[in-house]
C-alpha cells in the first residue's frame, strides 16, 4: 500500500479521497489553487502544495504544477478525483511516466472510453447493447450523411466524438434541419474538445438515465455494484440519484451488469468505472462509460456497503478485488441530492461567504461537503457545495428520511437550491419513481422557468 498519496482535486471529493487515505493509513498531499487556500480538506491534510491562481487553466489543469508537487512531497500515487484531469489520458500518461502511480484506468482506457464513437464500437463487440446509430464518425460527404440519418430515423441527436457533461450535442427532428446543425455541431466540438468527429444517434424520446458501477482489478477480475437511477437532470446535469432503480426487474438489471463487468474484462479496464445507459420501453442503450468516480458513487456505497475510493486505491496499488460477484449484494435504497450554491430555480451561481451553515444529521443520513460556517464560495469553480444522502430499508423510508433532512439543513449568506430539493421530494411523480431525463425540463417549463 502506498504510503503518500497526492490528491489533484478540490472541494467535498478531495475531503473525501482524503477520508479514506486516512483510514487507511496513507498520507496526503493536497494541491491547491489560492482560492482555496483556506478550504477544510487543506488544513486537514499532512501536507499541501499551492499550485496557482484561482482560474483552473492555471491551477487544477497545471499538469506541470501537479507533477512538481508529487515530486517535492516525494507522494506516490496521484488521485485525480472527477472533473478536472480525471478522464485526461494524456494527464494519465504523464503521471506514470514520471513515475508515480495514476489511481485510475490506464491511459489507453481512457482513451478508447473518452472518444465515444470507439466506445459505443469497443461496447458493440462486447455485446453490451447500444443506441442505434452511425457506424463511426459521420463522413464528410453530405448525401451519405442524410442517407444514415434516414436509416436511423428521425428524430435524431447529433453528438461530439470527444462530448461531454451534456456539451457538443444538438437535436434534428427534420431532415431539412439536418446538415446544417452538423456544420454547427463540428464548428463547437472543434473548439471545445479539438475534436470536429461527430456521431449520430437515434433520439430517444423519454428515456430514463440508468448506470452501473463497475470495480476492476488489473489481473481481469471484474464486478458490478448494483445500478443507479440519474433520471432528475437539467439540461443534462444531473440532480438528484438514487439506487436501486424503482420499476425495472431485477432479473434485466443483472443481465445488464454482468454484460457490463464481462465488458471491462474483455477491454482490460483497471479500477472504478460508470456504465451509462439509457432506458426506454423495457431496452438497455449503452451512451458512454465515465472512466473515474462518480460524484454519485456514495449511493452504491451505501447499499452496498463497499468503499469505492479505497477500493480505487487498493486496485491501483496492484491488490486483487478483494470480493466476487456473488459477495455483492444490494440493501436497502439509498437517495442524493446535490445541493449547489446557486438560485434553485434560474440556476444562475450564488458564490459568497456562507454565513450559516447547518447541515442534517439523523439515522440513514450521511453528508459529503467541504463547507462550514464562513467558508467562501469561489466563483470559479462548479457550484457544488454538498452531496445529502438519505438511506432506508425501503425507497419509502429513504424518501421520508431525505425530506426531514432538507428541512432540517440550513445555509445562509448565499443562495442554494435547497427549495427545488424539498419541492421535488414532495412531487407525486418522483414519489412514484421512473421519471424520464426530460421530467424536470418540463416541470421547470411549465412554471415559467
Amino acid at each position: 500500500m502506498f504510503e503518500k498519496l497526492l490528491i489533484a482535486n478540490r472541494g467535498e471529493i478531495a475531503l473525501r479521497i482524503q477520508r479514506a487515505c486516512r483510514e487507511l493509513g496513507i498520507k496526503t498531499v493536497v494541491v491547491h489553487s489560492q482560492a482555496d487556500t483556506e478550504a477544510k480538506y487543506v488544513k486537514l491534510a499532512d501536507e499541501s502544495v499551492c499550485i496557482g491562481p484561482p482560474p483552473s487553466r492555471d491551477s487544477y489543469l497545471n499538469v506541470p504544477a501537479i507533477i512538481s508537487a508529487a515530486e517535492v512531497s516525494d507522494a506516490e500515487a496521484i488521485h485525480p478525483g472527477y472533473g478536472f484531469l480525471s478522464e485526461n489520458a494524456d494527464f494519465a500518461e504523464r503521471v506514470e511516466k514520471s513515475g508515480f502511480v495514476f489511481i485510475g484506468p490506464r491511459p489507453e482506457s481512457i482513451r478508447l472510453m473518452g472518444d465515444k464513437v470507439s466506445a459505443k464500437e469497443a461496447m458493440t463487440k462486447t455485446g453490451v447493447p447500444v443506441v442505434p446509430g452511425s457506424e463511426g464518425a459521420l463522413p464528410e460527404d453530405p448525401k451519405e450523411v442524410l442517407r444514415i440519418a434516414r436509416t436511423i430515423g428521425y428524430p435524431v441527436i447529433i453528438k461530439a466524438a470527444g462530448g461531454g457533461g451534456g456539451r457538443g450535442m444538438r437535436v434534428v427532428h427534420t431532415e431539412a434541419a439536418l446538415l446544417n446543425a452538423v456544420t454547427m455541431t463540428r464548428t463547437e466540438a472543434k473548439a471545445a474538445f479539438n475534436n470536429a468527429s461527430v456521431y449520430l444517434e437515434k433520439f430517444l424520446e423519454n428515456p430514463r438515465h440508468i448506470e452501473i458501477q463497475v470495480l476492476a482489478d488489473e489481473y481481469r477480475n471484474a464486478v458490478y455494484l448494483g445500478e443507479r437511477d440519474c433520471s432528475m437532470q437539467r439540461r443534462h446535469q444531473k440532480i438528484i440519484e438514487e439506487g436501486p432503480a424503482p420499476g425495472i426487474a431485477r432479473r434485466q438489471l443483472e443481465r445488464i451488469g454482468s454484460r457490463c463487468a464481462e465488458a471491462c474484462r474483455k477491454i482490460g479496464y483497471r479500477g472504478a468505472g460508470t456504465f451509462e445507459f439509457l432506458y426506454e420501453n423495457g431496452e438497455f442503450y449503452f451512451i458512454e462509460m465515465n472512466t473515474r468516480v462518480q460524484v454519485e458513487h456514495p449511493v452504491t456505497e451505501l447499499i452496498t456497503g463497499i468503499d469505492i475510493v479505497q477500493e480505487q486505491i487498493r486496485i491501483a496499488a496492484g491488490e486483487k478485488l478483494r470480493f466476487r460477484q456473488r459477495d455483492i449484494a444490494l440493501k436497502g435504497h439509498a437517495i442524493e441530492c446535490r445541493i449547489n450554491a446557486e438560485d434553485p430555480y434560474k440556476f444562475t451561481p450564488s458564490p459568497g461567504r456562507i454565513t450559516h451553515w447547518h447541515p442534517p444529521g439523523g439515522p440513514g443520513i450521511r453528508v459529503d461537503s467541504h463547507a462550514y460556517t464562513n467558508y467562501f464560495v469561489p466563483p470559479n469553480y462548479d457550484s457544488m457545495i454538498a452531496k445529502v444522502l438519505a438511506y432506508g430499508d425501503t425507497r419509502e423510508q429513504a424518501i421520508r428520511r431525505m425530506r426531514i433532512a432538507l428541512s432540517e439543513m440550513a445555509v445562509e449568506g448565499i443562495q442554494t437550491n435547497l427549495a427545488l430539493h424539498r419541492e421535488l421530494l414532495a412531487d407525486a411523480r418522483f414519489v412514484t419513481g421512473g421519471t424520464s431525463i426530460h421530467y424536470l425540463e418540463q416541470k421547470l417549463a411549465l412554471r415559467g422557468t
